[in-house]
């Protein structure tokens, strides 16, 4: 019974009558979801011969732009298909998200070029994939896992740009992939506004939960400046060792400061999900905070609006606000090959 149903009927019998009925709570609004545009494909950017890729990790350039960094990206529609390259990145100048986001330029000229030079399947590594990028005054900072095969990780780095994506050189910061227990490997990050910027990591095999460090924003690609969140001796504290922040199965994390909140997306390997959850620091009770699935797994062949095959990723894309949110969601048929490209989605009344 509602609670306005239970007022109603006690005042009628007298039981309360000498207590007022509170005024009445607005009902939350329903989470509504639909597919904006795929953003990648055939028509979309192969004219960057770059028909096939997935994630499309977003983030607002110091110039004004947005720039949107790809994993494994082939030239023909389907995985494995021509030219191999990772991570590559796309610019838009798109301002209406509503209308969907439309490519402007790609980052080494007309095709999508690797963002820098190395050989694929060499004997150290076989790829190198993106894990968040931030931009923090006037350059951009780009996390990537080094694998050799999907989900083995032999070390992460740091990149930076000085002119909005347009070239990157190595920081010097390099991670171990064993670090905290194997959940310092993929990674999103945030910058607040008291001069550290927010981490939230797992591994990569989507099977970890998620861990918290901070480090001062000018300190980025200082590996030994990064403090991590932890319990010890009854109580929670930066400087403890790492201690999981919120329990799961955990694949592509995206954390964003947003709209005087913070915000994760997150691919929900362990529920075949995308959720999000809303708190008001880095910090707060990821338990407590108020969480909401935004885009389910679903079949081939059954999807619609709000249930997707195959869907990973789960990025925010700028521009966005609590109650108008857009994600970078990507999908891959692995039997197939194809599908395997990045889709925009629209999520209204989340915040």
């Amino acid at each position: 019974m509602k609670r306005s149903t239970f007022l109603r009927a006690a005042l009628g019998a007298g039981v309360v009558a000498a207590v007022p009925a509170p005024p009445a709570l607005a009902e939350p609004q329903a989470v509504l979801t639909n597919k904006v545009a795929d953003l990648t494909g055939p028509g979309l950017t192969d004219r960057f011969r770059m028909a096939a890729t997935d994630l499309g990790i977003p983030a607002r350039t110091p110039d004004g732009r947005m720039l949107f960094v790809f994993g494994d990206t082939f030239e023909e529609p389907r995985v494995g298909g021509g030219w191999w390259r990772s991570p590559v990145a796309l610019w838009s100048t798109t301002t209406d998200l509503n209308s969907a986001v439309k490519w402007s330029g790609a980052v080494g000229g007309a095709a999508a070029q690797q963002l820098w030079d190395y050989q694929h399947d060499n004997p150290v590594f076989s790829t190198v994939l993106p894990s968040d990028v931030i931009t923090i005054g006037g350059s951009m900072y780009l996390h990537v896992m080094v694998n050799k095969g999907l989900g083995n990780v032999v070390w992460t780095e740091i990149w930076r740009s000085d002119n909005s994506g347009a070239s990157w050189y190595h920081t010097g910061a390099k991670f171990d992939p064993d670090i905290d227990g194997g959940m310092f490997q993929c990674l999103s990050w945030g910058e607040g506004n008291d001069g550290y910027v927010y981490v939230y990591s797992t591994g990569f095999q989507r099977d970890k939960p998620i861990i918290l460090k901070r480090v001062r924003s000018n300190q980025i690609a200082n590996p030994a400046a990064y403090e991590p969140w932890g319990y010890r001796d009854g109580v929670w504290a930066w400087g403890n060792p790492a201690t999981p922040i919120l329990t799961g199965s955990f694949g592509e994390l995206c954390l964003r400061p947003l709209g005087g909140k913070w915000v994760l997306t997150w691919f929900n390997a362990g529920d075949y999900r995308i959720d999000g959850i809303i708190m008001d620091t880095p910090t707060s009770n990821l338990y407590t905070a108020y969480r909401q699935t935004l885009i389910y797994g679903g079949a081939w062949g059954n999807e619609d609006d709000n249930h997707v095959a195959q869907l990973y990723g789960g990025y925010i894309i700028p521009g966005s606000t609590l109650g108008d949110l857009h994600l970078s969601v990507s999908q891959w048929k692995t039997d197939a090959g194809w599908p395997y490209r990045v889709m925009q989605f629209r999520i209204r009344n989340f915040g």
